[in-house]
């Protein structure tokens, strides 16, 4: 994958420990993630396949921190027996293998691995498999043996004992049974490695910039480029991407953001789908810790009403927003002429967002990604002092006054910001002004201080001559 625009990057760890949890497809993985973290951060489903890429859960244990990461199932046929080269795409069509190709990078980049088996059905060619490659991993591997849900199962791990790895820890990932012992030793595995003198990086302060869109048009693509490597799994069907998937990517320059890949939302979920349901879930909760998103839509295909939702959801979030209309090597002529009227009717409300045209396959746009990033993010924190705001205020209400409430005229005093992140705005009156004056309030906001890209929320508190003049302001 070659690096595009922006600046030699790379791919930051946490910096802290981590744990990389492997094994074949439908052991339990996810679920004893889960529980190590003590929430359902991992999405699971009794049915193999659920994960795919690896996802990174922190967690805390006996007062420290580290990371737990979660993988697909581990295939011996598509193991690239230590190799890191090749993109992480199916391979003739097969998906397993790019699945596989993530479980092994994640065993790369941690401290220790456990392995899990399935308790129940015995030593597998794919358990042996695995063991086998673990144990030339270079790392400590402890070897969980799940569903063991009642104390007689505990007799039957002595066959584990062949796969090499020692001895067995007999958990219940779905009841809990064991999993703090088998915490104890990773924490013990951890300290005996000098993982936890590495201090964690902190991320709180890296802008979030969330990738969301519909399925299939080319978000998974797009992450990769903009990271340079390939993060993500990438695949022509859609619904490839389950899980949120983040990566901090720093510059030359010493500037960082926090990317996520998110699954592509559907029109309508489909009924008893719980993958999808939480894939939802997952979707709106990276949207919550992004400052900027990115909507990425097929420009190649029409606009509709998923397009419109998600314009809205993001609005709804208050989050600033770039409108990236990816595979545009694929637009003719035509096309590009109907985009824009489409644009102009369907995503009106959205109209302050800037706009850039991709194409992930080629790397077309690629570099002016980050800058649009950039120029969202500084809006979104952009501060307008008080003098200059009330000076526009006086201009806009000579320019426009608001209409009266309750036969009375409406008079604006004066206004302030209150807040950041994104710009909010309250103009104090002595009544009460409909909503469409609130919309004009904002259109002159935007022409006389830009804004472009970000949200604005304007609002009016409503305050009596006896509570100006009151000391506790009416309260």
């Amino acid at each position: 994958m070659s690096r595009t625009g922006g600046g030699p990057r790379r791919i930051r760890p946490s910096g802290g420990a981590s744990v990389a949890v492997v094994g074949r497809p439908n052991v339990g993985k996810s679920t004893l993630v889960n529980r190590f973290v003590g929430r359902r951060d991992a999405i699971v489903e009794e049915r193999p396949g659920v994960t795919r890429d690896r996802t990174a859960h922190p967690t805390e244990w006996r007062g420290r921190r580290f990371t737990i990461l979660d993988t697909g199932g581990w295939t011996p046929g598509w193991a690239r027996r230590g190799s890191t080269q090749g993109p992480l795409v199916p391979e003739g069509g097969h998906l397993d293998a790019a699945i596989t190709a993530q479980a092994e990078q994640a065993t790369r980049e941690a401290d220790v691995a456990v392995l899990v088996v399935d308790a129940t059905a015995g030593i597998t060619e794919e358990d042996a498999a695995a063991a086998g490659w673990l144990r030339t991993s270079g790392i400590p591997v402890l070897l969980a043996a799940n569903k063991v849900d009642n104390a007689s199962g505990r007799t039957e791990l002595d066959g584990f004992y062949a796969l090499g790895l020692g001895e067995p820890f007999p958990v219940s990932a779905l009841h809990g049974r064991g999993s703090g012992d088998l915490l104890d030793e990773i924490y013990d595995r951890l300290n005996q490695a000098g993982a936890f003198d590495r201090a964690p990086e902190p991320v709180d302060e890296v802008p979030g910039v969330a990738l969301i869109g519909r399925p299939n048009v080319g978000k998974s693509s797009l992450f990769n480029r903009v990271l340079g490597q390939d993060r993500t799994i990438v695949d022509a069907r859609p619904g490839t991407t389950r899980d949120a998937v983040d990566t901090i990517v720093e510059l030359e320059n010493g500037r960082a953001y926090r990317f996520v890949d998110t699954a592509g939302l559907r029109r309508r979920m489909r009924r008893g789908d719980a993958t999808e349901y939480y894939s939802t879930v997952r979707t709106v909760q990276a949207l919550d810790r992004a400052a900027v998103a990115l909507l990425v839509v097929d420009a190649a295909e029409p606009l509709g009403e998923q397009e419109q939702r998600l314009a809205r959801q993001i609005l709804e979030a208050g989050r600033g927003l770039v409108v990236v209309q990816n595979k545009w090597d694929l637009v003719d002529e035509d096309r590009r002429e109907w985009i824009e009227r489409e644009r102009d009717r369907l995503l009106h409300f959205v109209a302050w967002a800037p706009t850039v045209r991709t194409s992930a396959t080629s790397g077309r746009g690629i570099d002016r990604l980050l800058p649009a990033v950039d120029g969202v993010l500084e809006q979104w924190h952009r501060r307008v002092p008080t003098a200059a705001l009330n000076q526009w205020l006086a201009d806009a209400v000579a320019a426009t006054s608001p209409p009266m409430s309750k036969g009375h005229p409406v008079k604006a005093r004066y206004a302030t910001q209150v807040a950041v992140g994104p710009p909010t705005f309250r103009v104090f009156t002595n009544g009460e002004v409909p909503p469409a004056y609130l919309r004009y309030l904002e259109r002159r906001l935007r022409e006389d201080f830009g804004f472009a890209g970000t949200p604005l929320d304007v609002g009016i508190r409503v305050r009596t001559r006896w509570e100006e003049r009151s000391p506790s302001g009416g309260r």
